[in-house]
């Protein structure tokens, strides 16, 4: 049975567990405030869901998400996170994260950023422009008319292919917008962002060209 360490128990880290145990995943969760404040999340999620620290889930996990904003001053398990595939869908928002010159200047992006707090992780962007809940209720067998896609960014081609099978077994087809520099054409006020709801393949694929630089949310 394969682990996810799931950083960060927010709407996005909770939907992406219910998402995981549904397709035969365990689970280890962590969030800022410490394991005893997840006792009915966990109770929620049921016995292949455990709660943790983010050091602890890190170690456990074959594989992590990272559901929280990025902070300057590095706070994720590196030493846990080694070597292994780790799933970051923070988004940039300024009013919410404060201001990063580095970013809103294009010299990197809070995914750049990310993987170099992780050195030794393979760190891909993803799920970042679907609604939480739709994590769970939007997806469609391959092949099903109409199928929503999701991008996915990396500058590790295994990474994207990890990512492209937990797509396809959550319900979702993948368009790699590889590598990290180029993980700004997924960001909030893109167009990719704004078609959340309804973005089939070739739509987003459209939609990530269209994207502008200099939106900045």
């Amino acid at each position: 049975m394969t682990t996810i360490a799931i950083i960060g128990a927010g709407e996005v880290g909770s939907q992406i567990a219910r998402a995981a145990i549904a397709n035969g995943y365990d689970v280890v969760i962590a969030n800022s405030r410490g394991p005893e404040t997840l006792r009915d999340l966990i109770a929620e999620l049921g016995p292949s869901a455990r709660a943790a620290s983010a050091a602890e889930a890190a170690a456990a996990g074959e594989f992590a998400v990272v559901a929280v904003p990025l902070e300057l001053i590095n706070n994720m398990p590196v030493d846990q996170l080694a070597g292994k595939v780790v799933l970051d869908t923070n988004n940039y928002m300024a009013w919410r994260d404060g201001r990063f010159p580095v970013v809103e200047s294009g010299a990197k992006t809070v995914h750049e950023l990310r993987q170099e707090h992780l050195p030794t992780s393979k760190v891909v962007k993803a799920f970042t422009h679907i609604q939480a809940p739709r994590i769970t209720t939007a997806g469609r067998p391959a092949g099903t008319p109409g199928r929503l896609a999701l991008s996915a960014s990396s500058d590790f081609p295994e990474a994207i292919e990890f990512v492209t099978r937990l797509y396809d077994q959550f319900g979702f087809d993948t368009v790699d917008n590889s590598p990290l520099s180029e993980s700004w054409r997924s960001g909030p006020g893109q167009p990719a962002w704004v078609a959340h709801e309804s973005q089939t393949r070739p739509e987003l694929i459209a939609n990530l060209a269209a994207a502008r630089r200099d939106v900045v949310v």
